[in-house]
Parts: structure tokens; C-alpha cells; sequence
């Protein structure tokens, strides 16, 4: 479970998020939408403890913020943007196998999570040789070495081609299915329909929305927030009827 309650936090006296309370059940997939700068990115990396709340609190689980942000970064998996800045091996083995560390029995976890990720093919290849879509894979792999009971994402669909956007989509469904909390923050709703249970809404910093996804179709353009085609298609129909 996942409480926010009153957060606020500023960059040099700039607010970037201004008192903004949400409740997220354990196992729901939740959309965080907005466009560029309303704050998506920053509430992000408090829930991962890597910033502090300069106003309000944080409860993931039984951690708090502000007071334990180190268990919360070792509690809490983030897949940033760019995957390239989150590997350290120079192949899908060594970088799985940092993680795990040197027991034989982490070793096997690795190479079963490789498998599970459908890496093990690509298990000696250089990671830079790797997709997009493969190395966000690489690195949520990673991250499931830790078994988070939560799982942030900041943008992962950018870039990918439509397969991969698909397989990504699979495993966020998967871990959903396992009972894993997630947040997929994006400013394009389209990959998540069928994915997220819910969303959150951030505006210049403020939530002005938390709720089922059908309920706040409508309203999303003017949160700057591109609506899914498939649903533009539906209500031109609907209005064409």
C-alpha cells in the first residue's frame, strides 16, 4: 500500500508538487499522467527515496518518508527513461550477476530471471547491442533480483517500437498478477488501456484527478495529456450515433 499524504516539494523555492494526497491499493497499476512539468517525474523519485518531502509525508508499506529514504531506495524499483544510465555490466550476465551477487544460488536467480524475461538468449551479448525495449527488460530484471513489492516507471514506453511496447505491456501485467504495486508515469495513456486500474492526474504540480480511467477521458486534453485513439475513435462514433 502506498500512502501520500499533504506532499509538497520545491527546487530552490519553486514549488513542483503542492499538497498532493492519494491512497494506491497493493497490486494496482496506476497511470500517472501529465504533461512535461507537471511533477510526474518528481513525485517519482520521492516515492523511491531518492528525494525528501519537503512538505507532508510518505508511507510505502511500513516505510516512511522523510526519515527512512534509504530503505525506501532499496524497497522500491525504478525504471528511469533512459535505461542506459541504470546498467553497470558490460553484457546481460554480468549485469544481472552485479546484482545478484556471488552466490551460486543468486547466479541461478539471474539466469532464471533472464529466462523469464526472455534475455537468456542474449545472456553473453554486449548491452550495447541490445534494443530499447531489451534493455528496459535488462534492467527491470534487475530490479525484480531485490523482489520490490513496488515497481515505478517513468516513462518506459518512450521510444519503443509497437512489439516492444506490447512485451513491456505483457510484463507490467504479469507483475500485476503477482501482486506488485505499479506506477507507470507517462503523458500517453494509449499502451496503458487494458494495463492501469486507475490513474492520477498531475497538473503544474497538483493532483486534479484520482480515479478510474473511463471517468477522466474527457477531460484530458485539457491536462494536456494525449486521449488513447482507441477511445477518440469510440466517442466519434458514440457522437455520430
Amino acid at each position: 500500500m502506498i500512502n501520500i499524504d499533504h506532499l509538497g516539494f520545491a527546487y530552490n523555492g519553486q514549488a513542483v508538487l503542492a499538497d498532493v494526497t492519494a491512497r494506491i491499493s497493493p497490486g494496482e497499476c496506476v497511470a500517472l499522467l501529465g504533461a512535461n512539468g507537471s511533477g510526474k517525474s518528481t513525485l517519482l523519485m520521492l516515492l523511491t527515496g531518492l528525494y525528501s518531502p519537503g512538505q507532508g509525508r510518505i508511507q510505502v508499506g511500513n516505510l516512511k518518508s522523510p526519515g527512512q529514504e534509504r530503505s525506501l531506495r532499496r524497497s522500491v524499483g525504478l525504471l528511469l527513461q533512459d535505461a542506459d544510465l541504470q546498467i553497470l555490466g558490460a553484457t546481460v550476465q554480468e549485469d544481472l550477476e552485479l546484482g545478484a551477487g556471488a552466490e551460486q544460488k543468486a547466479r541461478e536467480e539471474a539466469w532464471d530471471l533472464a529466462t523469464r524475461f526472455a534475455l537468456q538468449e542474449k545472456w553473453q551479448t554486449p548491452v550495447q547491442h541490445l534494443s530499447g525495449g531489451q534493455k528496459r527488460k535488462l534492467c527491470l530484471a534487475g530490479m525484480m533480483l531485490r523482489a520490490p513489492e513496488v515497481l515505478l516507471y517513468d516513462e518506459p514506453f518512450s521510444g519503443l517500437d509497437y512489439p516492444a511496447m506490447l512485451e513491456l505491456r505483457s510484463l507490467m501485467k504479469a507483475q500485476a498478477a503477482q501482486g506488485i504495486t505499479q506506477i507507470v508515469a507517462a503523458h500517453d495513456l494509449e499502451p496503458l488501456i487494458g494495463v492501469a486500474s486507475g490513474c492520477l492526474v498531475l497538473d503544474q504540480g497538483n493532483l486534479v484527478y484520482r480515479g478510474s480511467l473511463p471517468q477522466v477521458m474527457d477531460d484530458l486534453a485539457r491536462y494536456k495529456v494525449r486521449p488513447p485513439c482507441s477511445w477518440q475513435r469510440e466517442k466519434r462514433l458514440i457522437d455520430w450515433e
